[in-house]
């Protein structure tokens, strides 16, 4: 008899930036893990729209079995299946600066916040790609392809770091790092 499906949530949020990086990485890990582990995409509401207007939505129902859309803050009910033990991480990709900035508050009024921070008290890790992680000049793409400077604000660093402090909470820098965590978890016999 088949082992069961270990799960995984995986929070997209308003970010663009690094946002196709980001899914190609989760396409290839779902692909590599696919008998093992079950990821569940959960878009919040700014989530839902930056993902379509990248034309990234057609892919990713190709590619994961079940996206699911936040209605409200409680609404699916991923805080309740992290707590219960259900789901072995929450993943948090790309992450904006306003995400960051209200868990590294204690802010839990939106989908995302709220199942991050009812899972660290569970003492469920979360995983978190800032998109604003390093202070300086970046590129990031629009969705027509072009690219676009952007300043990372000391502001924003500084909540990044203040998050990176917290208890469960684990920072990561690029879509490359994905890999680690599920290799730490899953570890493929190959």
């Amino acid at each position: 008899m088949k082992e069961k499906q270990r799960r995984v949530a995986w929070g997209i949020t308003g970010s663009g930036d690094r946002l196709g990086e980001t899914i190609e990485a989760m396409k290839q890990i779902n692909k590599q893990y696919q008998d093992d582990v079950r990821i569940t995409v959960y878009l919040s509401k700014a989530g839902d729209q930056v993902v379509k207007f990248y034309g990234l939505f057609k892919g990713m129902k190709e590619n994961f079995e079940k996206i699911r859309l936040e209605a409200n803050s409680n609404i699916p009910t991923l805080a309740v299946q992290l707590q219960s033990g259900k789901i072995e991480f929450l993943l948090i990709a790309p992450a904006t600066s306003n995400t960051v900035a209200k868990l590294a508050n204690g802010i839990s009024d939106t989908l995302l916040t709220n199942a991050a921070i009812m899972a660290l008290k569970a003492f469920v890790p979360v995983y978190v790609m800032p998109c604003d992680y390093k202070e300086g000049v970046t590129v990031t793409q629009l969705p027509d392809g072009s690219d676009m400077k952007i300043r990372v604000r000391k502001e924003d660093v500084a909540q990044t770091k203040k998050l990176a402090a917290m208890d469960g909470v684990f920072i990561l820098e690029k879509p490359e790092d994905i890999a680690q965590v599920f290799q730490k978890y899953f570890r493929p016999e190959k």
